[in-house]
């Protein structure tokens, strides 16, 4: 079956969608089944987008995408200077 893929902004729907449903009284299976997700993904993306508004999400993804490459660069740049600085990696 194919796997589907959704947006950070489909994720916070259907979260608050199973959030009202639970608070209806629904069964939390029975909610997820409604929203077409299933029950794992439904504690894995409360654990990874519970409690976020839209915005947030939105900010969230483009953090993420600019995130890797500085932490990268903060990583190399980090480790020439403390390799240098000490010694560390030279045969002496």
């Amino acid at each position: 079956m194919a796997r589907k893929k959704h947006s950070p902004e489909q994720i916070v729907a259907i979260l608050r969608q199973i959030e009202v449903a639970i608070a209806n009284n629904e069964p939390t299976p029975q909610a997820c089944r409604e929203a077409g997700i299933n029950e794992q993904s439904w504690c894995r993306w409360r654990k990874e987008h519970g409690g976020l508004k839209l915005e947030q999400v939105r900010r969230l993804k483009v953090l993420e995408k600019r995130t890797p490459a500085v932490a990268i660069d903060d990583r190399v740049v980090a480790g020439e200077a403390g390799a240098a600085g000490r010694g560390i990696g030279k045969n002496f």
